[in-house]
């Protein structure tokens, strides 16, 4: 089971005492900002030429092979893995299978 996203990763650490362990109000002020989540199925490079010959059809060959853990973004930061899953009908989702650990050398 994936762990539960923790916000302190993405809040700056405070000034006076950064020993001191964070409570949910210190955090209560983020709560409501938006922010852009995108899972990234897998990627490909072609030439500009390839990509204009490109139509209604066409396949694209990803990096992935079928059943690999996708990548899920906030921000354009990396921040878990996970696989793809129907929500409904027609909906897709994210299960998120693993999170990915915030390098703090950045």
């Amino acid at each position: 089971m994936a762990d539960d996203l923790d916000l302190s990763d993405f809040a700056p650490q405070p000034a006076a005492d950064a020993s001191a362990p964070r409570s949910t109000r210190d955090l209560e002020a983020v709560y409501d900002i938006p922010v852009t989540v995108s899972a990234v199925l897998g990627r490909s490079t072609m030439q500009v030429s390839q990509l204009l010959k490109l139509g209604r059809g066409a396949v694209v060959e990803l990096d992935r092979k079928l059943g690999e853990a996708i990548d899920i973004y906030v921000n354009n930061r990396l921040v878990a893995r996970g696989e793809v899953v129907m929500v409904d009908d027609n909906r897709l989702g994210v299960t998120m299978t693993e999170i990915v650990k915030a390098d703090r050398g950045v």
